[in-house]
Order: structure tokens, then sequence, then C-alpha cells
């Protein structure tokens, strides 16, 4: 058979590099770095950054040009604000059968759209991840600056039930116990914390953080291609097999105690 052209059903970096508002990319070398922020600041989680992450991970999943990915916050914090407990308040913001249809439907692809990028991925956590700490978890190698701490402040301690995913992504990282705990208080673990529960791999000086993530990058870049992304697909494949088993359960029970 001839050879048939399919280059342009290819996604390319141009496609999507400057589509979001909440995140800043560049590649070099074939390792993108991604840099969640609000206005250039700390990310302040909400429904855009929530709706672009899902896409933008679609996206870099797609580009065969990525070989790392490297995944990062702005100033001092990774993401946040701290929901203070407020359980007792969350009726009066519940949502509509529609609302959480869609914004499940959406939750759904944020973890398997990332879970489907087949090159290996690097978290700096450059400060607290007090929104979405599964994140930077669910990458290969985690780094955390000193100030760095991770807490599921908007779930169960915000009156939610955790069921978008971290019920499965803590419990096999943590171990149930400690993710039970870890979930159903609201606990905020330091960087320290984080090590010794199994969330971090190394600390490093804020200051150096970004360049050691890019230091583990250039030497995965020495592998060849698919030791890179068959060990990345190997090595995810209990995480994402739980994620499609315990997810879609998971936010039928979240949406049943939040829906109106």
């Amino acid at each position: 058979m001839p050879a048939i052209d399919i280059s342009h059903l290819r996604t390319r970096f141009d496609d999507y590099k400057d589509r979001y508002r909440n995140i800043a990319m560049r590649r070099e070398d074939g390792i993108l770095e991604l840099r969640v922020h609000t206005e250039g600041g700390p990310l302040h989680w909400g429904r855009l950054p929530h709706a672009e992450l899902e896409e933008a991970f679609l996206n870099i999943g797609r580009d065969r040009e990525n070989q790392v990915v490297i995944l990062t916050g702005t100033g001092d914090a990774f993401s946040g604000p701290q929901v203070q407990d407020s359980g007792a308040n969350r009726s009066s913001h519940r949502l509509t059968q529609d609302e959480w249809a869609e914004l499940a439907w959406e939750s759904k692809g944020l973890l398997s759209n990332m879970l489907s990028i087949d090159c290996p991925m690097i978290a700096a956590v450059n400060g607290p991840a007090l929104r979405h700490p599964e994140l930077p978890a669910m990458c290969d190698i985690v780094l955390a600056a000193p100030t760095a701490s991770f807490q599921d402040s908007a779930h169960f301690n915000g009156g939610l039930v955790p069921g978008d995913g971290v019920h499965v992504v803590f419990s096999l990282i943590m171990g149930l116990n400690r993710a039970r705990y870890f979930l159903m208080t609201g606990q905020e673990l330091t960087a320290e914390q984080a090590r010794e529960a199994g969330l971090v791999n190394e600390i490093v000086p804020a200051d150096q953080l970004l360049h050691r993530a890019w230091a583990h990058a250039r030497r995965m870049l020495e592998q060849p291609e698919m030791n890179r992304r068959f060990a990345r697909t190997l090595i995810t494949e209990q995480l994402r097999r739980q994620i499609n088993d315990l997810l879609p359960y998971g936010l039928a029970l979240e949406a049943l105690a939040a829906t109106r």
C-alpha cells in the first residue's frame, strides 16, 4: 500500500500552547514544563482551571513531541485557596443535576487524560497544594520545596464526599488507614510528613526545585523513547485500573450528596 500522510491529524504544540489562561507552557528538547497560575500568581482553583487542565492533559497526551512533562506552580503556592470547614453550610452551594453531570464528566477526564499521557511526569511542588493535591501526587517523580504542604481541603472538610479520585489516589500511595484519616479530617501534611507518607520523593530548596526537575527530565531523555513511554504506561497501570473501576462510583456518591 502507498504511504498515507496523516501528519495533519496530529496534535501539535502550537495548537494548544497558548490556549489556556491558567496554564503557562514552555518546551525545550521535548521536555514540556506546565506552570499553573492565576493572573501570573499562585493558582486560585476554580471551574476554569479544572476545565483547562482536563483539556490540556488530553492535548499533551496526543502530542508525540512531548517526551517528559514537568508540572509546577507559581510563586509561593501550588494550588489554593484553602477551603475552611464549611460542611454545615454546603447545602446553599448544591449543584443542579445538569451542572453536576457536566462537572462529573469533566472530573473523569481530568484524571483519565492525565494518566493517558504516556511519557514520564515530574511534579515540582513549589508550595502548599491545598486543592487537588492528587494531581502532583500522580506524577512519577514528586519533588517538593520545604514550604510545600498537601491537603484535600475542598472535599470532606468542605462538605463534599471525597469521590472524584482522591479516594483512589491517596489510598494507593499512602495506604488505606492513613488515606482515610487524611481525607476525613482535612489533615494538612508538611513536606516532610508527605515524604514520610510516600507522597513526596525529594525535598529540594525552593531556588533549586525546577533545576532539579529539569535534571531528572534530561536524565530520562538518555533512555530510548520506548523505554520511557512503556515504563510510564506500566507503572501507572494499577492506578489507571482503579481509577477506571472506582472513579465513576465515587462521582456518583458525591453527586447524590451534592445535587439538589
